[in-house]
């Protein structure tokens, strides 16, 4: 099992250009970026794309991962997902609907797995629902769906910057309770 601070060497390696430590980050974290990508997405093709350009990514910015005592599978997860609501913004400007027939069937997890993501769903939920609720459907519309602060703004019919303001301010309210 990879732990945390195997990822923070590999990033660090990364930063330095050791191939063999990219090559590590990729085995250990690619099955989670991409199955980031393919939630925001819900398309293989366009996750697969996307997920190849995380890695481009990490590759030439490495050297601004900084030790911080914050998870360094937040900023992989970070790089992923606004590269993957980059592309979901471009494909809707584009041509407004997803492709079914390319959809795919997620894979089953084991019990562990299961045991895991329901631990820490249950945190998130419960931490969610400490929010406003529009607070935490303008947080679940951004970060899940991709909707951006335009959309948000209008949907709720407030300002730009509040949208901005309430999802900084969800967002700090979710640090602080996940970390309790």
């Amino acid at each position: 099992m990879t732990t945390r601070a195997d990822i923070e060497d590999m990033i660090a390696r990364v930063a330095l250009r050791d191939r063999a430590a990219f090559s590590a980050l990729y085995d250990a974290t690619s099955s989670k970026l991409f199955g980031v990508c393919l939630r925001v997405l819900k398309h293989r093709g366009d996750a697969e794309e996307v997920l190849q350009e995380v890695y481009v990514r990490i590759w030439h910015k490495a050297d601004l991962y900084a030790v911080t005592g914050h998870s360094p599978m937040t900023w992989l997860i970070t790089v992923a997902r606004n590269l993957a609501i980059d592309k979901l913004r471009k494909r809707r400007a584009h041509d407004g609907a997803d492709d079914d027939m390319t959809l795919i069937a997620s894979d089953e997890p084991g019990p562990e797995r299961l045991a895991i993501a329901r631990s820490e769903g249950a945190a998130i939920a419960a931490c969610m629902g400490e929010l406003d609720p529009d607070r935490a459907d303008a947080v679940k519309r951004a970060y899940l769906d991709g909707d951006s602060y335009k959309d948000l703004a209008d949907r709720y019919a407030v300002p730009l910057n509040t949208i901005r303001t309430w999802l900084r301010r969800s967002l700090i309210a979710l640090r602080e309770c996940l970390g309790r």
